[in-house]
């Protein structure tokens, strides 16, 4: 009886978590064999594992529509939905001289964001503003959108992506002065439990120069400028 009261009350304190949207560290929690077999061999194992799943729900797999479903949803794991979680794929983060001496800040707007949320595996939209000073050195700007794509592309907490991106833009930079906003909807506040489809969730992470007020600020009045050119 003790035991079975342990196990629910340890299922609860993890339904909580989740519904609480608590992360437990800024570094994506990976095993240390996480990468020991090949993407190939992820894909069938997941495969078979998506199979079960399905096929538990009472999903009928041999129906023409279902066949094909265990190995779409394998592969868009590991290729695509949690591509991210793989170093192999990290994009290269070419810095150069800022020969111009642009002193002021560059702000990098709207930079789309898929992410899935980890505690219900359910999607994760919305936007990334990210803004750096520059040191002495430049970053290209399709660089900073696909740093912000590598570290979407897993199980994540906005929180932890949102420190992902700058502690990576800083390390490419050698600068602390980086900044990123992230406003985006989570399906499983959207579309599960509450249902609140009009709620976003907003999260910031300050380095160096943006903790200043002024500067803080001066970045915020960026992001609200209306760049719509259609």
């Amino acid at each position: 009886m003790f035991e079975v009261n342990n196990n629910k009350m340890n299922d609860d304190r993890l339904d909580e978590i989740g519904e609480n949207h608590v992360g437990t560290s800024a570094k994506t929690p990976l095993r240390a064999d996480a990468f020991d077999i090949s993407d190939t061999e992820k894909i069938e194992k997941i495969q078979e594992n998506v199979k079960e799943i399905l096929e538990t729900l009472g999903m009928d797999l041999t129906d023409d529509s279902l066949q094909g479903t265990p190995k779409r949803v394998a592969k868009a794991f590991v290729n695509e939905l949690f591509m991210g979680l793989n170093p192999k794929n990290k994009p290269g983060a070419s810095t150069f001289e800022n020969t111009y001496k642009y002193g002021e800040m560059l702000v990098e707007k709207n930079i789309i964001v898929y992410s899935t949320c980890e505690h219900h595996l359910l999607p994760i939209i919305g936007r990334a503003h990210v803004a750096y000073i520059s040191n002495g050195k430049v970053i290209g700007l399709s660089k900073m959108n696909r740093i912000v794509e590598y570290y979407s592309k897993r199980p994540q907490v906005q929180e932890r992506l949102t420190m992902q991106v700058v502690q990576a833009m800083q390390e490419a930079l050698g600068t602390q002065d980086v900044a990123c906003v992230i406003d985006a909807k989570h399906l499983c506040v959207n579309s599960r439990g509450i249902k609140d489809i009009e709620s976003s969730t907003v999260t910031a992470e300050f380095g160096g120069a943006f903790k200043d007020k002024e500067t803080k600020r001066e970045f915020l009045d960026y992001i609200k400028f209306n760049t719509d050119f259609q």
